[in-house]
């Protein structure tokens, strides 16, 4: 009820849509005293991998013993998954509490001839207040859309991370690489380092930005590396060379080729923090790796038939996915359960995803934003005969099962809130009927919600 009471009220009080810009959450926040400053920060932004990136560094401070904020976005079910300390969600009265506080403030200002803030810049505040009333050694803030004109491009961080960087959001960041990259770059500020996973054009935009602000750049592929040891169903172990030491015997519980770099990223900016003061050591970073947890990115959910959540929501994001599943579904029979929103690269993504499985059902994301879902379908039939359309999500991965069969696979993916939808059909506790880590002794820690920072 609690979620229920947020989401209208600050539906009430939020201007609908998307409205880049930094005028309004810099005159709100005036409001509130600026609680962003003096918060120490890492601020990371990148078209792909920047919420595990970020919950995988969060994780390092908590291990190192910093009470660390964690604010990321969207969110799977709830509100509350979007501010979190130490592995810990807002409790829900407490985050409805402060949206109260908050409205009055954003009604004066609107009353003063200030712009109404978006949802977006007013859940940004509530992190900056929420962060500043619990006395965070320092947070984690990942980018909302874009960089430079988003509403976390309001603090000077202790580093900035940059993520890859694709096509996405067009509409927003610009139509070619090298304008999304400029928006990404545009959280680099003077003198502060930056790790970036970015290649080609997005890393010559970002590493021009860098010279020009005197702002020191770690690239992930020269400067950081990294190699993957070993993988299976419950995490992969890796090896990450960074500022002259060597991690070896890393244990990632998050699956995927691509989480390697994330957690190179994260691993760079741990030692660059080190550097500045902070405890953040190679016991810390083992420690925090090996408990992160971050649901909805080639998540295994159940294990008969394996069914795997995966929120890849553009083409480059589906590209990493087909690479997991092809490593870890091989042999078997692989159901899809496909639900992409009608504003994405829809044509790009079924190219990739489609050849992967034997049936596709195409579902409807929850949302305004997937009208004209049975579009996907019509897609899919390109490139397989065997594609069915049902509109509830639930419904979709529940037809998926039959069709997979004991010995086979469900991969429920192209958005976000797709897999939100859906996650609720596999409660935390029973999934799979065993605890996680019986999987592999050792290798990865019960996945459990206040893991997740």
């Amino acid at each position: 009820m609690k979620e229920a009471e947020f989401v209208a009220r600050l539906r009430g009080a939020a201007a609908a849509g998307v409205r880049p810009g930094l005028e309004r959450i810099k005159g709100l926040l005036a409001r509130l005293g600026n609680p962003q400053e003096g918060l120490a920060a890492v601020h990371i932004a990148g078209t792909n991998g920047k919420g595990s990136t970020a919950a995988m560094l969060a994780g390092i401070f908590s291990a190192a013993g910093y009470r660390t904020g964690l604010y990321t976005s969207p969110h799977l079910e709830k509100y509350t998954e979007r501010f979190v300390i130490n592995g810990e969600p807002i409790p829900e009265e407490r985050l409805l509490a402060l949206l109260e506080g908050l409205v009055p403030l954003v009604e004066a200002f609107v009353g003063e001839g200030g712009a109404r803030p978006t949802e977006f810049e007013i859940l940004t505040a509530l992190a900056f207040i929420y962060f500043r009333e619990e006395q965070v050694d320092i947070a984690v803030l990942e980018t909302g859309l874009g960089g430079r004109l988003d509403a976390t491009n309001v603090v000077i961080p202790e580093v900035a991370i940059i993520t890859g960087v694709s096509l996405d959001h067009t509409a927003y960041l610009g139509q070619d690489l090298a304008a999304v990259a400029r928006e990404k770059a545009g959280i680099i500020k003077h003198r502060v380092p930056v790790v970036t996973a970015a290649e080609g054009v997005p890393l010559e935009v970002i590493r021009d930005r860098c010279a020009r602000l005197g702002a020191p750049l770690y690239v992930v592929g020269k400067d950081i590396t990294f190699r993957g040891e070993a993988l299976d169903l419950a995490a992969q172990r890796i090896t990450v060379h960074s500022r002259g030491k060597t991690y070896a015997d890393l244990i990632l519980p998050l699956l995927g080729v691509h989480q390697q770099a994330n957690a190179a990223c994260a691993v760079a900016a741990a030692d660059l923090l080190r550097e500045k003061g902070y405890r953040t050591t190679g016991e810390a970073i083992a420690r925090g790796l090996a408990g992160v947890w971050w649901p909805g990115r080639f998540e295994v959910v159940r294990r008969t038939p394996l069914t795997i959540l995966d929120g890849a929501h553009n083409p480059a994001g589906a590209a990493a996915l087909v690479e997991a599943a092809r490593q870890h579904l091989g042999g078997r029979k692989l159901v899809l359960v496909l639900g992409i929103l009608d504003d994405k690269d829809r044509e790009s993504m079924v190219q990739r995803l489609a050849p992967l499985a034997k049936e596709i059902i195409v579902t409807r994301p929850p949302g305004a934003r997937a009208a004209n879902w049975r579009g996907v379908a019509a897609a899919a039939r390109r490139y397989r005969r065997a594609v069915w359309e049902v509109e509830d999500p639930r419904s979709a991965v529940k037809e998926a099962f039959k069709r997979a069969g004991s010995g086979g696979a469900v991969l429920v993916t192209g958005s976000l809130y797709l897999v939100g939808a859906v996650r609720a059909l596999f409660p935390a506790g029973e999934r799979n009927g065993a605890p996680w880590e019986d999987s592999r002794p050792g290798a990865c820690p019960p996945r459990q919600p206040a893991r997740r920072g």
